[in-house]
């Protein structure tokens, strides 16, 4: 039987028929799509328990953009609900800017673990600049081609992409993702992540984007994450649509979604070291 997807949107331009037709092409997957803010109320115990995954795309909360929220922080129904979700294993799948989202809410960083800032701040107790991007139409450095490598060819996630392969897409500069058991990388990029490859953190203020300076950043573009009770998949790739046509790239989000709907990723993310 095809796995059950809520597939959650919104906050973020992106190609509409390009992104969805990822999952309307998949025959091992029935896709349920559904925008915030009203995703906020599917998401609760109730309703959420009849998918097998959830991938976020969404990009909500941003406190610069008025357009991707009301608020910057997570109404108290919303916290619960994904609180939830975690107490409960759900599996998660999150795609690009939808790592980025709810940035004053801590939870939502340590679902994934993620060390991108949209400004300058906080991570892991440390103060860090706010994070560089190439591509998304940001001048002058713009979507760059790239080789994608597994880390452990064998993970379940990369299966069919030992090899590696290829992709045009954006890519951030951030600091280093922690050293923790809780983090398994999955695919590097042999890209050279250093400042002047670029453009500084859009949402900044002028100020800090005009004295933008950052050290050489992680090369980990897609990596695993368990948070609580539930499998991650954290995964920087997936901007546009040459990523959505891009087979490789289809793959890796086909084997992400069935790998944190599995038994295998539930075990691995109730077990502790």
């Amino acid at each position: 039987m095809p796995l059950n997807v809520l597939v959650v949107t919104k906050g973020h331009p992106y190609d509409y028929n390009g992104f969805h037709g990822m999952f309307d092409q998949n025959p091992d997957i029935t896709a349920t799509c559904v925008e915030q803010p009203a995703a906020q109320i599917i998401l609760r115990p109730e309703y959420v328990a009849a998918y097998d995954a959830v991938v976020f795309y969404d990009m909500w909360g941003i406190p610069t953009d008025p357009t991707s929220s009301a608020s910057a922080t997570p109404p108290p129904e919303y916290v619960k609900a994904i609180e939830a979700l975690l107490e409960n294993g759900k599996g998660l799948v999150l795609l690009n800017h939808a790592l980025v989202q709810w940035p004053m809410w801590p939870l939502w960083r340590e679902i994934s673990g993620n060390t991108f800032r949209l400004t300058a701040g906080e991570v892991d107790g440390r103060q860090v600049p706010g994070s560089g991007y190439r591509g998304g139409g940001g001048e002058p450095h713009r979507n760059a081609t790239h080789r994608l490598t597994p880390v452990d060819p064998s993970h379940p996630v990369v299966a069919g992409l030992e090899a590696g392969f290829e992709i045009s897409d954006e890519l951030y500069l951030r600091t280093p993702l922690a050293k923790s058991p809780d983090i398994v990388p999955l695919l590097k990029s042999d890209y050279a992540f250093t400042r002047a490859n670029f453009n500084p953190p859009p949402l900044a203020p002028k100020s800090e984007q005009d004295g933008w300076d950052h050290p050489d950043g992680d090369n980990t573009i897609v990596w695993a994450k368990r948070t609580r009770n539930s499998p991650v998949v954290a995964s920087e790739a997936g901007d546009g649509p040459a990523a959505y046509n891009n087979p490789a790239f289809r793959r890796l989000l086909d084997n992400a979604i069935k790998w944190v709907a599995s038994d295998a990723a539930h075990a691995w993310a109730r077990s502790r070291s």
